[in-house]
């Protein structure tokens, strides 16, 4: 397993990353990182920005303070 962070665009996306909770233990070939990583890590790489900007967004802030703290591009999270 490899630890990702779901948001890791600097150090202080991944700290925030690591604070709220965005981090996924993901197999090497479905981390977006990866070396091995296939086709489908993309999409999960997307569902999992998605399902962590709407609980941002419910329990810590609206869509514009999220968008000031982390990069988050639309083609990125687009659904597969």
């Amino acid at each position: 397993m490899e630890r990702h962070h779901i948001f890791h665009h600097g150090k202080k996306e991944k700290a925030l990353s690591e604070r709220l909770g965005f981090i996924a233990p993901l197999k090497p070939q479905m981390h977006p990182n990866g070396a091995g990583r296939t086709k489908e890590a993309d999409g999960i790489d997307g569902e999992l920005k998605r399902r962590c900007k709407a609980y941002y967004i419910e329990h810590y802030g609206t869509e514009e303070q999220f968008l000031e703290e982390f990069y988050f591009s639309a083609s990125e999270a687009e659904e597969p």
